[in-house]
């Protein structure tokens, strides 16, 4: 259990959301985030199909489906929420830009979402996690920071942070709840 401070910026060179980290043990930690854009979409159905559809759809915003056709680097991790009946997919926006400097989607289901700081429970684990695997994981993490005595007030999260094509050993993902 230890205090471990600052995050990497990046994970493989790609710009990460800003956060410390306040507490680690083994693959949880508790982390306090900084405020950060998110683009984001929900789309009904299923889990796997919903980040297939959401993915497709923020990609193609950043690789120039925008109003000016303007490039925006890739940043991680690519998240997914459920929320009642659709999940919900964003991507972190670089911090170069502000709601205002970003380009304009051209799809009208991409929104901006000014992320506000907060401080929020993760776990990292490794593998290619199915809908039952990640439910399993974030009601594990639930009953740990319940009993830990956090009070969580949004999740689960899901962040994914490698390309498709990564041996699944070799992949970062994580499952995370926000505390109060």
């Amino acid at each position: 259990m230890a205090n471990t401070g600052q995050a990497e910026g990046t994970h493989k060179g790609y710009e990460m959301p800003p956060y410390t980290v306040d507490w680690s043990d083994g693959p949880r930690e508790l982390r306090s985030y900084g405020p950060h854009i998110l683009a984001e979409v929900r789309v009904a159905g299923g889990r796997s199909g919903a980040i297939q559809t959401g993915f497709s759809l923020l990609a193609g915003y950043i690789f120039g489906g925008n109003a000016e056709g303007e490039k925006i680097a890739m940043t991680v991790p690519v998240a997914q929420s459920p929320e009642a009946d659709h999940w919900v997919v964003s991507f972190m926006m670089p911090a170069r830009f502000t709601k205002d400097t970003l380009p304009a989607p051209r799809d009208a289901r991409i929104s901006f979402i000014q992320a506000p700081a907060s401080r929020q429970v993760v776990e990292r684990f490794s593998g290619l996690p199915e809908t039952t695997d990640l439910a399993s994981r974030a009601e594990t993490l639930r009953t740990w920071a319940t009993a830990q005595g956090h009070d969580i007030i949004a999740g689960p999260h899901f962040y994914f942070y490698d390309a498709p094509m990564t041996l699944p050993w070799n992949r970062r993902n994580e499952v995370a709840f926000t505390l109060r």
